[in-house]
């Protein structure tokens, strides 16, 4: 009998990736805070999961010229301008406070799925092990 990791982790490893990827963006703002005409990005995390439950979209290409994955239907919901609450006079969106409590919430809801997930392996060796 095989184990199925996707079915024994479900979308959680994804999850963790993307938390990974969201941090990255995260500290790219907090990294321009005073880079002028610099726009604040983030990735919506629940859009993003809600797209990975359901069945991708399939492109249909009608000219061999067409690239296949270029208009990715995540791409549209992965990065998107974060509008500011003051805004400031060069033309940068970034909030520093803002900024940084969702890179500490991200940073919490890392660890809380990667412990989910060394909870779900640990419970994966003891099956292996018959424990």
């Amino acid at each position: 009998m095989s184990i199925s990791f996707d079915n024994a982790l479900g979308i959680h490893d994804d999850a963790l990736l993307l938390r990974a990827r969201r941090a990255e963006v995260l500290a790219n703002n907090i990294a321009n805070a005073d880079t002028p005409n610099f726009k604040a990005r983030d990735i919506d995390f629940k859009a993003i999961l809600n797209g990975e439950m359901e069945q991708p979209i399939q492109m249909a290409v009608t000219d061999a010229s067409h690239q296949p994955g270029l208009a990715s239907p995540d791409m549209a919901a992965e990065l998107m301008y974060r509008i500011p609450h003051q805004a400031s006079v060069d033309g940068n969106t970034v909030e520093v406070n803002q900024e940084m409590a969702s890179y500490t919430d991200n940073s919490l809801a890392y660890e809380s799925s990667f412990t989910f997930l060394d909870k779900k392996f640990q419970g994966l060796i003891k099956a292996l092990k018959a424990e």
